[in-house]
């Protein structure tokens, strides 16, 4: 079963993979009739440096040692600081823990780093997550630092609303980072939805290493910045197929993950 991330820090064991179909799911609320959504605003900058006409420069790019192995985007918060990716490409579930010394290029393309490398810190998934694995609770966040910096992340590459419990059919804008590509891929469709707790969008060449990119509706054409509503994640890790993708539906429990980051950052 693929996983988008690189396999050499997809540490989840073997019986794990095998019978994920088994694995226990935690009791559910239901999605709420109306979407939610943090009480913020879109922060829409303009980067001051070139960037591939597709690209968003709040989707970047999570590096380990040495290598591009997830996706992540900045979603607004106070402090400026906050990242978004899928639970897996930042703790391995099941029997495992946090990864480390994981670093955040936004912007990256083709080798380059236009707003540099950012530390990432204060990892937090659900704890149905590191219990079973939920793929219902495939759904990350963390924050990020660089040492010496003036000005926050947001304040640089902007960053993405989050908005939880909205509709399962809306077109979107989805963007990843393929492990084997130094540009990152991007496809606008209409998700659907999969189940009661997951979404799904058909989009080509969106394979390992896409895990973390955003979901996110109503992008402005001139910021590339709108609202996020899922990440590739979530049923078969984000999908063995790279032409299907799967996110995680963003309920209360995810908005409760990004109430607990931003109060402890």
């Amino acid at each position: 079963m693929p996983v988008r991330r690189l396999a050499v820090l997809f540490t989840l064991v073997a019986i794990v993979l095998l019978g994920a179909a088994f694995v226990v799911i935690v009791a559910r609320q239901s999605p709420p009739a109306g979407a939610t959504a943090p009480d913020v605003a879109t922060v829409e900058a303009t980067p001051a440096v070139d960037l591939p006409a597709v690209s968003s420069p709040a989707v970047g790019a999570l590096f380990a040692e040495g290598a591009h192995y997830c996706t992540a985007s900045v979603v607004h918060s106070e402090r400026g600081d906050v990242l978004l990716t899928a639970a897996h490409c930042i703790h391995d579930g099941e029997g495992g823990g946090y990864l480390t010394g994981l670093t955040f290029a936004p912007g990256y393309h083709d080798g380059i780093a236009p707003f540099g490398y950012w530390t990432v810190a204060d990892e937090l998934v659900a704890p149905g997550w590191t219990a079973s694995s939920d793929p219902d609770l495939d759904v990350g966040f963390a924050t990020a630092h660089q040492a010496g910096a003036t000005k926050s992340l947001e304040s640089l590459v902007g960053a993405n609303l989050l908005a939880t419990g909205t509709a399962f059919e809306q077109p979107i804008t989805l963007t990843g980072y393929p492990d084997d590509s130094e540009v990152p891929a991007v496809c606008q469709n209409t998700t659907t939805k999969q189940d009661t707790y997951q979404l799904k969008v058909d989009c080509a060449g969106f394979p390992t290493g896409t895990s973390g990119g955003p979901w996110v509706a109503g992008q402005n054409p001139q910021t590339r910045l709108g609202t996020v509503i899922g990440v590739i994640g979530g049923f078969e890790f984000g999908g063995n197929d790279p032409d299907t993708s799967y996110s995680s539906y963003f309920d209360t429990d995810v908005l409760a993950l990004y109430r607990q980051t931003t109060a402890r950052t």
